[in-house]
């Protein structure tokens, strides 16, 4: 099983994690106008490997493109706001503002990443960032990571 995590918008976040947990890749993609991104959706989905689980990040028109295409491939829906992930990933001193909890988003993905075994990125785009840590967001609520203590501390939350 894998789990698709998208921070939704026309600059779209995206995050693949596979069933242990663990982050398999991500990336960020300008689409520009909703039509460029309804034509791509459908070869995103279609690209990830037993992809069983969509993860939206937002609302509005733009989920409703993501929710058709993932109702049509029979995956398991799932939409948070920034702030549910956050109460939880993140400390309140670290979301005080939008200013630091992009900050400390970033810096936390970078931690996803490394404990992933990923290649560091030389540069991290918000939207990646926030598709990465919704998607652990999830991936710790499904129980797909089932011993925290196998995440590093700043994972823990």
């Amino acid at each position: 099983m894998a789990l698709l995590a998208v921070d939704l918008g026309l600059r779209t976040g995206l995050a693949c994690y596979g069933r242990e947990g663990r982050l398999l890749w991500y990336r960020s993609s300008n689409f520009g106008r909703p039509g460029r991104l309804r034509r791509a959706i459908p070869g995103i989905v279609a690209a990830i490997p037993n992809l069983s689980h969509l993860v939206m990040e937002g609302g509005g028109p733009l989920a409703e493109i993501w929710r058709r295409e993932a109702e049509r491939q029979r995956l398991e829906i799932l939409q948070f706001s920034a702030e549910q992930w956050r109460r939880d990933l993140l400390l309140p001193r670290q979301q005080r503002c939008g200013v630091d909890a992009k900050r400390h988003a970033d810096e936390l993905a970078r931690q996803v990443i490394a404990w992933s075994g990923l290649k560091r990125p030389t540069s991290l785009r918000h939207d990646a960032a926030e598709a990465i840590l919704v998607g652990l967001y999830a991936v710790r609520r499904l129980a797909w990571i089932p011993d925290a203590t196998a995440l590093p501390d700043a994972l823990r939350g």
